[in-house]
C-alpha cells in the first residue's frame, strides 16, 4: 500500500512451559533443554503445561470463578505485554485494540457443556455462567474488557499459521487506522477432550508431543513507537499465505509463497539471516529451495516446547524476539517464520530485527 506507515513490533510476552513472561521463555530458550512433560488424563499421557498455572493464583479471585483456561492464558499475557510496555489504557482506550488467534477457544469448556446439557436432570439445566466459555471469541473479548481495551477486537483461526494470520489482520486495522497499537497474538490450552481430538487427527499416533502456551505481542507503527519512548524490537516487512491443493504440493506451494513475500518485502533470499520454521519435512524443503544451504540462525522452537497448535507460529515468532535477547548480534538481520498445517495452510512473515530489548535474561540467570 502506498504511503502505509511502517509497523514495528516493540514489545512481547508469553505464558509458555518454561514459565510466565519474556524472561522465562527466554531463559528456557538459552538452556535449550525441552520444557518439562506433567502426567495428564487422555491419550497423550503426557504433556507440556504452563507451570502452576490457573486462573485464580495468576489473576486472582474476583471474576474468575468461571473463567477458562485458554481464557486465563490470553488475560495473563495481555498484562504482561501491557505492562512490559508501558502501556496500559491510561487515556483513549478506543485506540488499543486485541487481536488474537485460537484453535477452537477452550476445547474442554465446548465439550463439558455439551455434555451437561444431556446429562442433566433435563436438557436444560445446565450452567449459564459457563456458556460464554463456549464461544470461540471468548478469550479475546475478556481479554480486552479485562484491560480496558475498547479498539477493535477480533478472533482468528487458521490452525498452524494462526499466529502469522493475526499478525496479518493486525496489521491491516493499523494501516487502515482503525486503531493505534495492538496486542495480537495466540493461545491454545491443554485439555483431555483437545488432547483426543489432536490424536484422531494426528491419525491416533503412539506418542504426542502436545503442550499449550500463549504469546503476545505489540504492533504499532513506528512513529507511535517513537512518540511513546518505546524502542522498535523488530520492523514488520511482509506477510504471505497460500493453500495447497494436496499434500505433494506442499513444499511448492510454501516456496512460491515465502519468494513472492520476500519479493513484496524488497529482500534477497541471501539478506535472510535467521529462520524460525516449524520443522515440517515439507517445509524444510521448501526453506532450502529458496533460501539454498548458506550459514543462518535456524530457530527450531517447536522442539522445545511441544505442540502448541494454534500458537505455534506465534512461538516461533517470538523465538526469533527472544534470540534477538540472547545475540544481540542479530541486530539488523532479516528473520523469516514460515509454517505449515496439516490441512495444506502455509504462511511465511519476514520481519528485520531492530533491538535486543531488555535484557533481562542476564538478569534472571544472575538470580
Amino acid at each position: 500500500m502506498s504511503g502505509a506507515p511502517e509497523l514495528v513490533l516493540s514489545g512481547w510476552s508469553a505464558a509458555s512451559p518454561f514459565g510466565l513472561g519474556a524472561r522465562a521463555f527466554t531463559a528456557g530458550l538459552a538452556a535449550g533443554a525441552p520444557a518439562p512433560r506433567a502426567a495428564v488424563a487422555g491419550p497423550c499421557r503426557k504433556a507440556r503445561l504452563i507451570p502452576d498455572f490457573d486462573a485464580r493464583s495468576a489473576l486472582g479471585p474476583k471474576g474468575t470463578r468461571s473463567m477458562d483456561r485458554v481464557t486465563a492464558m490470553a488475560v495473563t499475557t495481555a498484562g504482561l505485554v501491557l505492562d512490559d510496555t508501558g502501556s496500559r489504557p491510561v487515556s483513549r482506550p478506543e485506540q488499543i485494540g486485541l487481536v488474537l488467534g485460537t484453535g477452537s477457544g477452550s476445547v474442554q469448556s465446548i465439550v463439558d457443556f455439551t455434555a451437561s446439557s444431556m446429562t442433566g436432570d433435563k436438557p436444560y439445566h445446565v450452567d449459564p455462567a459457563r456458556f460464554p466459555n463456549t464461544v470461540m471469541n471468548r478469550a479475546a473479548g475478556q481479554s480486552a474488557i479485562w484491560h480496558g481495551l475498547k479498539g477493535p477486537n477480533a478472533t482468528v483461526s487458521g490452525g498452524a499459521p494462526t499466529g502469522l494470520l493475526v499478525l496479518n489482520y493486525a496489521a491491516r486495522l493499523l494501516r487502515n487506522g482503525r486503531c493505534e497499537r495492538i496486542v495480537c497474538g495466540a493461545a491454545e490450552e491443554y485439555s483431555e477432550q483437545r488432547g483426543w481430538l489432536e490424536w484422531h487427527a494426528a491419525g491416533r499416533p503412539e506418542e504426542q508431543d502436545v503442550s499449550e502456551g500463549c504469546a503476545l505481542f505489540l504492533l504499532e507503527t513506528l512513529d507511535g513507537a517513537a512518540n511513546a519512548g518505546r524502542t522498535p524490537l523488530a520492523d514488520l516487512l511482509g506477510n504471505g499465505f497460500a493453500v495447497s491443493p494436496d499434500r505433494a504440493s506442499v513444499a511448492d506451494t510454501l516456496a512460491g509463497c515465502l519468494r513472492s513475500t520476500l519479493a513484496r518485502a524488497g529482500v534477497r533470499p541471501a539478506d535472510v539471516g535467521v529462520v524460525a520454521g516449524s520443522a515440517e519435512p515439507a517445509e524444510q524443503i521448501a526453506l532450502t529451495t529458496v533460501l539454498d544451504n548458506q550459514r543462518r540462525i535456524r530457530l527450531e522452537v517447536r522442539g522445545l516446547l511441544g505442540d502448541t497448535a494454534a500458537a505455534a507460529a506465534a512461538f516461533q515468532l517470538a523465538g526469533v524476539l527472544a534470540h534477538a535477547r540472547l545475540d544481540s548480534g542479530t541486530a539488523g538481520r532479516v528473520a523469516v517464520v514460515t509454517s505449515v498445517d496439516r490441512r495444506g495452510g502455509v504462511g511465511c512473515t519476514v520481519l528485520r530485527i531492530r533491538s535486543a530489548g531488555p535484557d533481562t535474561t542476564k538478569e534472571e540467570n544472575d538470580e
